[in-house]
């Protein structure tokens, strides 16, 4: 049988450094490698699993080569599809898929598995709800320990808020910075057509053009060989 391998992390962090999804990667092989599956291709995003598989850039192509290749889609966990009900059972219209950790489970008992397991979400969540409720309650009243607790949890969410801020602000740094060096390309080939060939040189000629590094700089030696780096160019 026909399977192609959809992987998906929550986190761009999760998906740089391999957390997760060398171990999503696994369990599919061995599982593969168990039941005689071939598999035909591998997907893997970095989003959040509310959106439904076909909204989500690799997901989408996933679906498509299983319908090309009359394949299943095969995951590590069932969460990795979604932690909806209602996505999966609007999944399991469009095609047919497998569970790795599961892999004998039919439609029934994954719809099962999936209606238990957003159950115990929502349990958890409300129990998560009523303990902070309860311990909001306590500091309110004045006990100490739960005053520290608020506080602790408070902190924390303050400086998590300011670490995803951060990492927004650093990603846009990196999207204008790119943007810069595409409106630089043709000027740094047109330089180095006219026969350059030292980094100064590179230099002079786009400061002569009036162009500036993504800093508003003057372009350095130093800076002229980043460009080139980026661009993959040499003399």
């Amino acid at each position: 049988m026909k399977v192609v391998a959809y992987i998906r992390v929550s986190t761009k962090g999760q998906g740089e450094s391999g957390l997760g999804l060398e171990a999503q990667r696994d369990y599919i092989t061995r599982a593969a490698q168990q039941n005689g599956w071939e598999i035909v291709g591998e997907f893997v995003d970095v989003v959040s699993g509310k959106l439904a598989i076909e909204e989500r850039p690799e997901g989408f192509k996933a679906l498509a080569l299983c319908k090309e290749q009359k394949a299943q889609l095969v995951v590590a966990k069932l969460d990795r599809l979604s932690r909806s009900v209602l996505h999966i059972a609007q999944l399991m219209e469009q095609i047919d898929f497998k569970v790795a950790t599961m892999p004998q489970a039919d439609k029934f008992q994954l719809h099962l598995f999936a209606a238990l397991a957003q159950q115990e979400r929502e349990f958890i969540a409300n129990r998560t709800k009523e303990a902070l409720a309860a311990l909001q309650s306590r500091a309110d009243a004045g006990d100490a320990v739960a005053v520290q607790k608020v506080k602790n949890r408070s902190d924390a969410l303050a400086k998590g808020r300011a670490v995803a801020d951060i990492t927004v602000a650093n990603e846009q740094r990196m999207k204008n910075v790119n943007a810069h060096q595409a409106t630089l390309q043709p000027h740094l080939l047109a330089c180095l057509y006219n026969k350059v060939n030292t980094l100064q040189s590179v230099a002079d000629c786009l400061n002569t053009k009036g162009l500036r590094t993504p800093r508003g700089s003057e372009f350095t030696p130093t800076a002229v060989r980043r460009l080139m780096l980026a661009f993959n160019v040499s003399f």
